[in-house]
């Protein structure tokens, strides 16, 4: 199964750390978020990934380019035909990783309609690159596998910027956009969606917003279930969020962290 993770967008709420890079390769622990998000999945068993490029990629391709280079030792032999040698291992041996080019300004659906060139006609996992949980993605492919609809998306309980689910039986009904006040649950990422939802719900416009109408259409359709995760979910927004996520790993009690 293909795990795609949006990492297009410019992060301008983050400009402090987004003016020189795209979001998803601003550190925590040394590390881009976007590894972190990727050694999730990982640990579940899902390397096989497609990153949505967009605003700065080519800094996340030489990141994973030289990715060899960054965590194993090497013998670089000089002269004549030069070549380079890398000893020891790392804990991302066996990854794939598609880096596919959706456009500088697309919008979130119209990346995923680009990329979807590199799905085949299964079951994917799709999230934000700035979005951090301890999301059981086991529990959540099973709840996905049991109600048979196209579409699934991790309800979660944070701050009430956020726009909130309306949920009747676990079924998604509407999306609201950014309430005063959220006592509900809000869109957290960790979708699990079937083919379909491109076939049916992303047309070829190049401002297609994902949680706009193809989210809702889907939702209208009784098509979106809502898997509930009442554990931690953090995205990084802000320079605020970003040190709160940077404490947590410094203090060896980072949530996410469910890798070994």
């Amino acid at each position: 199964m293909k795990v795609v993770i949006l990492c297009g967008g410019q992060g301008t709420r983050l400009r402090e750390e987004t003016e020189y890079r795209p979001k998803p390769m601003v550190e925590i622990g040394g590390k881009p978020i976007l590894w972190h998000i990727m050694k999730i999945y990982a640990h579940y068993g899902l390397t096989n990934f497609v990153l949505c490029l967009g605003y700065r990629g080519y800094l996340i391709k030489d990141f994973f380019l030289n990715y060899e280079a960054r965590m194993k030792d090497i013998t670089v032999h000089l002269g004549g035909t030069p070549s380079v040698q890398f000893h020891n291992g790392h804990a991302e041996e066996g990854w794939a990783i598609t880096l596919a080019e959706t456009g500088e300004t697309a919008q979130t659906g119209t990346r995923l309609r680009r990329a979807s060139r590199y799905l085949d006609d299964q079951t994917f996992c799709l999230t934000y690159g700035d979005g951090l949980g301890d999301v059981n993605l086991n529990a959540l492919l099973e709840f996905h596998r049991s109600h048979g609809k196209i579409g699934t998306v991790t309800g979660v309980r944070p701050p009430g910027r956020f726009g909130e689910l309306r949920i009747a039986a676990q079924h998604v009904t509407g999306f609201a956009e950014k309430p005063q006040v959220s006592e509900g649950m809000i869109n957290g990422g960790f979708f699990v969606f079937e083919r379909e939802f491109i076939n049916r719900y992303l047309d070829e416009r190049v401002d297609l917003v994902l949680e706009r109408e193809p989210l809702q259409s889907l939702a209208a359709d009784g098509e979106l279930m809502v898997y509930p995760h009442d554990g931690f979910w953090q995205p990084m927004d802000t320079y605020r969020e970003l040190k709160m996520l940077e404490d947590l790993w410094q203090s060896g009690h980072a949530p996410w962290k469910v890798w070994e």
